[in-house]
């Protein structure tokens, strides 16, 4: 289950399953009855609950939840936003049913305060525009109650596609989905509001997946594990690949070897770094396992990577920024390697991306890019600007690139140039340190080196960094996130036996 849906991509698995016979009105009995049953396993009969229904599907999913839960004995207000004769086609069906029993209550803040759950069926995943009114008084009563809320799909007031909250939103104890997540339950800020996101079988089948052709991907190991190999018995360092790290001047050569060393540990079979002649006592000095070579400048370069086995590149931490840094990319970039850029090397090509992208274009072997925000509007200005979800900034960028762009941040987005995305969401805080995404570059060279494609290298290099960082746990600084890599391949190993 590691497709995440929009909004439209989810209105069209709807759609579809309605149009191979399960009626809508079932639909929403079923999700109804999944939110009623995540109240139930998480509180007692006794406690009061009030859920407070909007006036479209997510309200009619929440006048379901109302009657299965006064139906098992809960006392359960209800209290609708907007006018109930305004109501449509199922959501107004399963209002009437509950008018059977209890009245329709117009919001009452008092009563949402002293809830001991409070269930927010007032907007789904399909909210177009800024709450305000007396919805925005709903979502401030709501977050203002001392119960916990429990939001049906997505916490109203957050973008389903962007995660973006949409004027005001509801701050979620548990979020209930059905049949896939969506982006905004992952992408920030919305992950933030969503709480602990579950996901409900409403009975749509995964064969509209098909259909629809999703794109978007939680960044998980199911999504890139069957590209990545343990050593095998019979294997040796050759076949794991040579990755090369070029290094800066001497007094920025910290963030090669830290680079080099997570290449190492995560698998690549040799790593180099290509040294200035000045930093080659400074670089040797610090490293054991980890190659040194005296490198000077490009066309020192070219002739260290005239040797084919040296496979990949990682190109950018600490290297310094102008002309000799665009030309040293230019050589990395003129091979039979895969190349990850980074840094430095990004920030170079600010005035002529163009002529980076040029470079890129055509190559048979992957280019990684991972660009910050910073970075990566140097090199995509207009992207940058137009205001578009985390993920189709990735995406454009990719396209327009020819690289894997890996868009950083505590909610990564590693896009392909063929429009696949990846959501990554295990990266804890204290990942946000000095020479953090040096390490992570290093990690995705070395993977890329022993032979994964590019997306997939930089989507099990972004988990792999965030598990890392986890079990380093808080307080970690960048050297301690190579070590830590032995438990992240440890456990995935367990895995694959």
């Amino acid at each position: 289950m590691l497709e995440l849906l929009t909004p439209s991509e989810m209105g069209e698995a709807d759609r579809l399953t309605i149009a191979a016979g399960t009626p809508g009105a079932v639909l929403m009995d079923r999700a109804g009855l999944a939110v009623a049953d995540a109240v139930a396993t998480r509180h007692p009969l006794g406690h009061r609950i009030v859920v407070v229904c909007g006036p479209g599907n997510n309200g009619g999913d929440g006048f379901v939840a109302a009657r299965v839960l006064a139906g098992r004995g809960y006392p359960v207000r209800l209290m609708l936003v907007g006018e109930a004769d305004r109501l449509k086609g199922d959501a107004a069906d399963a209002a009437a049913r509950w008018r059977q029993r209890l009245p329709i209550e117009p919001l009452d803040k008092a009563a949402v305060a002293a809830a001991d759950v409070v269930v927010d069926a007032l907007f789904g995943a399909g909210l177009a525009r800024p709450l305000d009114g007396e919805a925005a008084e709903a979502v401030a009563a709501i977050n203002a109650g001392r119960g916990e809320v429990v939001a049906v799909d997505l916490p109203s007031g957050i973008n389903g596609e962007t995660g973006a909250v949409m004027g005001v939103a509801v701050k979620a104890d548990v979020t209930v989905t059905f049949f896939r997540r969506k982006p905004g339950h992952f992408l920030l800020p919305g992950r933030e509001y969503a709480g602990r996101v579950r996901v409900a079988d409403i009975g749509i089948q995964p064969d509209v997946l098909t259909t629809i052709g999703a794109r978007c991907f939680l960044n998980a190991p199911g999504l890139w594990r069957e590209h990545w190999h343990p050593p095998a018995v019979s294997g040796h360092k050759y076949v794991r690949g040579h990755a090369v790290v070029v290094s800066g001047p001497v007094a920025t050569t910290g963030a090669a070897r830290l680079a080099a060393g997570a290449a190492l540990r995560i698998g690549a079979g040799l790593v180099t770094v290509a040294s200035p002649p000045d930093a080659l006592i400074v670089n040797a000095s610090h490293l054991t396992a980890v190659m040194v070579r005296s490198v000077d400048g490009a066309e020192g370069l070219a002739g260290l990577l005239a040797d084919h086995r040296l496979n990949a590149v990682v190109i950018g931490p600490g290297l310094g920024t102008g002309p000799e840094t665009v030309a040293r990319v230019a050589t990395v970039l003129d091979g039979p390697r895969a190349v990850v850029l980074d840094a430095d090397a990004l920030t170079s090509h600010r005035d002529d991306p163009a002529g980076l992208f040029a470079r890129i274009a055509g190559r048979s072997h992957p280019v990684v890019m991972t660009p910050h925000d910073g970075e990566f509007a140097r090199l995509f200005p207009d992207i940058a600007a137009a205001g578009l979800p985390k993920t189709d900034r990735a995406r454009q960028a990719a396209a327009r690139s020819g690289a894997v762009v890996v868009l950083k941040g505590a909610d990564t987005v590693i896009a392909a140039p063929d429009g696949r995305t990846a959501i990554n969401d295990n990266a804890p805080p204290w990942l946000a340190t000095a020479g953090s995404g040096d390490v992570l570059s290093g990690i995705i060279g070395g993977l890329v080196a022993e032979g994964m494609p590019g997306f997939e290298a930089a989507a099990m290099g972004v988990w792999a960094h965030g598990a890392a960082g986890e079990r380093a746990g808080i307080g970690l600084i960048a050297e301690d996130l190579a070590p830590a890599l032995r438990d992240v391949l440890r456990a995935l190993a367990a895995d694959a036996s």
